[in-house]
């Protein structure tokens, strides 16, 4: 069931929503729910088509779990970006396959996680991926391992974990599963 509304504190309620492309682009995270004057659906719109080419890319390649999070799926009138992640196997990520297989696909060869490669952003302190410089859309790869975000007692969590509670606080918060539309 896609959420119409989001909870007290601002986030997606908690719980898994699937939704097509054509879902979200409908959906509360983009529209809003007309609440706020200056909720901004223009740039909510053109960060889901950006990922709409992110995630048809890895549809292409066999990817199809693909969940989104953030502050896109809350309450906030225009976020930076679109965080996520995919399932896919260790091995092609440690053969470096799966990003050879999806920049051949892409005409601006983002698909990197390779902190190195991260560049400057004029005005933000943090150095971005090339995905986010031309896409303002982060999507990690998950093979099973611990992500850098903590919980409310230190410890480090694995993507699932990580992306249903609300970084500010812990509390458990929705995330959006990306699914083809069924015919």
């Amino acid at each position: 069931m896609i959420p119409t509304a989001f909870s007290s504190d601002g986030n997606l309620v908690p719980g898994d929503y699937e939704m097509t492309l054509d879902e979200l682009r409908t959906s509360i995270l983009v529209v809003g729910t007309g609440s706020s004057p200056s909720w901004d659906t223009p740039w909510r719109a053109r960060l889901v088509e950006n990922l709409a080419i992110l995630v048809e890319q890895l549809w292409s390649v066999g990817i199809t779990e693909i969940f989104v999070d953030g502050s896109f799926v809350e309450d906030k009138d225009h976020p930076n970006d679109i965080d996520g992640y995919f399932v896919c196997q260790l091995r092609d990520i440690a053969s470096g396959e799966l990003a050879r297989r999806l920049n051949l696909i892409d005409p601006n060869k983002v698909w990197t996680w390779d902190p190195a490669q991260r560049r400057p952003y004029p005005g933000s302190p943090k150095r971005q991926l090339p995905m986010w410089l031309v896409y303002q859309v982060e999507l990690y790869p998950h093979f099973g391992q611990l992500c850098g975000i903590r919980d409310k007692w230190g410890n480090e969590l694995e993507f699932p974990s990580a992306f249903r509670q609300s970084r500010r606080d812990g509390r458990p918060k929705g995330i959006v599963k990306i699914i083809r539309r069924t015919t």
